[in-house]
Order: structure tokens, then C-alpha cells, then sequence
């Protein structure tokens, strides 16, 4: 998985690797049981996820995904790709705010 990143996970990676957003350590393609996060930042507990269309047919399982990863005390962001794509800059501003602010 790790290889076969989308337009959309290069696009945000670039702006979360090497510590870029505000000195946090991110890891993509991360595993926790059994699902593999888009990304993940173990000092601030959070998961990143990027939703694609398929994802509008897969509501439950998601919800059930996102409910395991909060037993765990992570939190998760979801995203539309086109939202990534069309304003990145607003999807950083938004977790910026949540995390210092939120």
C-alpha cells in the first residue's frame, strides 16, 4: 500500500512528512489492529483519513472502524479527496485549530 499512494495521499504527505506540519511526526500507511490509517500522529493520538467516492457505499464500516480507533483514544479526521484536493490549505488550517484550539 505503501507505493500505490493516490494523487490526493502524495499531496497531503508532502505537507505532513519530515515533520513539516508544526514539528508533528506523521506516519502514513500506519497500523493499528486490523485497519491501516492514511495517516497517523501518535503524539497528538490522531488519524487521518482520506475518503474517495467508495466510501459513501461503505458508511457502516467506516463508522465501525472509526468507533475501534477510539477505543484506542485516537481521534479521526475525515476528508473528502475533492476537498484535499480543491483547498488543502483550508483542510490544514481546519486541523491546525482543532488541535491547538479545538
Amino acid at each position: 500500500m505503501r507505493k500505490n499512494q493516490t494523487e490526493v495521499e502524495r499531496m497531503l504527505w508532502s505537507k505532513l512528512r519530515s515533520e513539516r506540519f508544526f514539528g508533528l511526526k506523521f506516519k502514513r500507511q500506519y497500523g493499528i489492529g486490523p485497519y491501516i490509517l492514511d495517516f497517523y500522529c501518535r503524539e497528538k493520538n490522531i488519524a487521518i483519513e482520506l475518503d474517495g467516492s467508495q466510501h459513501l457505499e461503505n458508511i457502516a464500516y467506516d463508522n465501525l472502524r472509526t468507533e475501534y480507533l477510539k477505543s484506542f483514544g485516537i481521534n479521526v479526521f475525515r476528508f473528502w479527496n475533492n476537498d484535499v484536493m480543491r483547498d488543502i490549505d483550508a483542510v490544514l488550517e481546519y486541523l491546525r485549530i482543532t488541535l491547538w484550539l479545538g
